[in-house]
């Protein structure tokens, strides 16, 4: 009989994260459930996968001991954006079951002592290149969620993750204009994604010089590309497509007009409905390996990237319903399973999907 109950119960979480897997955007049931995801994960330290360059046999530490505010979540980045997700739930839904304990986990992590740790690890020797640049987005992406939310608690975590947020402002402005080349890849350090979320940031919160030298960066990586091959993707461990990230970045950076022109000269075939590997949702054929499982979040990145491509794009576009139509298929093949029960995938893909279901198109 107890084992029958436990099955059951962790069953639950599968079976309704199926029933969403046509959805657009959340309701409370859904918040509820991806909260749920992280609640388990963001305080939980092991196992973890440190990126951490050891300068001195005192910097053999353990997690908690490098990142007390971000040492959950099996990485840095995952952690990240797992705080970020419980505050995108909470700020939608302010009477989601688990307020209470979202806040007593944010209160725990987000402290001005816990983020002044951050800061510090990240001005040691050898950091420069630490978490650059997906981690570095999704921080930015979680102060910005906080910037402009009228809660006494917000406002608080917003404070105190302000000298974080400063410093990653800062490594890009010290950093790209040293980039010559983009990094198209469809894993961490996509060269797009990363300027897409501090974008997002500098435009948020009025961070002029920033915003300007993300726009020049843009234009200067990715105006010319034409002829793009999208029929390469995806690689076997991509969460991102190379492709679709960097048209998601160019509609922040261009006028509708200028993009739509763009869009057409970089994927000529998408209109036709081509290429059918990039359309076409990725087959995972292991969820229990921490790479394969990458591809369950490709198919919920692709879909967002696909639907604010779509927004973007005119109305009587045959682009558009291409891409809307193939967002649609990659939600349906990913949603249904964030929730697998393997830690693997369960300790990040609920943040993809928040963010997928929560964007405005």
């Amino acid at each position: 009989m107890k084992t029958t109950i436990l099955i059951c119960i962790l069953l639950l979480p599968i079976a309704a994260s199926a029933q969403m897997n046509t959805s657009k955007s959340l309701n409370e049931k859904q918040a509820s459930h991806f909260a749920a995801l992280a609640l388990k994960c963001v305080a939980r330290e092991f196992p973890n996968k440190p990126e951490h360059v050891i300068n001195n046999a005192g910097e053999v530490q353990s997690p908690k001991s490098l990142h007390p505010a971000f040492y959950g979540c099996y990485d840095w980045h995952s952690s990240v954006h797992g705080h970020w997700m419980l505050i995108r739930l909470l700020k939608s839904f302010p009477t989601l079951p688990e307020s209470a304990q979202v806040r007593r986990a944010l209160n725990a992590n987000l402290t001005a002592e816990n983020i002044q740790a951050e800061v510090v690890y990240m001005k040691q020797p050898n950091r420069q290149s630490f978490e650059r640049t997906y981690g570095w987005a999704w921080a930015l992406k979680l102060a910005e969620e906080l910037h402009s939310w009228n809660d006494p608690d917000g406002k608080k975590w917003a404070e105190n993750l302000q000298p974080l947020a400063e410093i990653l402002s800062k490594s890009y402005r010290n950093f790209l204009p040293k980039q010559t080349y983009p990094i198209r890849t469809g894993v961490h350090p996509n060269t797009a994604f990363g300027l897409a979320f501090a974008l997002d940031y500098a435009k948020t919160v009025g961070d002029r010089e920033l915003e300007a030298l993300l726009n020049e960066r843009s234009r200067t990586y990715f105006a010319n590309d034409t002829n793009y091959p999208g029929a390469w993707e995806p690689g076997g461990e991509d969460f991102f497509s190379a492709a679709l990230m960097e048209a998601d970045l160019m509609r922040r950076v261009m006028k509708p007009r200028e993009f739509a022109t763009w869009f057409h000269r970089f994927l000529p075939e998408v209109a036709k409905g081509g290429p059918p590997a990039l359309l076409e949702p990725a087959i995972v054929t292991d969820r229990t390996d921490p790479k394969l499982v990458h591809l369950d979040g490709l198919n919920l990145s692709r879909a967002w990237c696909m639907r604010s491509i779509a927004a973007a794009l005119p109305a009587n576009d045959a682009a558009r319903k291409v891409m809307s139509l193939s967002a649609d298929k990659h939600a349906s093949a990913a949603l249904a399973h964030v929730a697998s029960g393997d830690y693997a995938g369960e300790h990040w893909l609920a943040s993809f999907a928040v963010y997928l279901l929560s964007i405005d198109h």
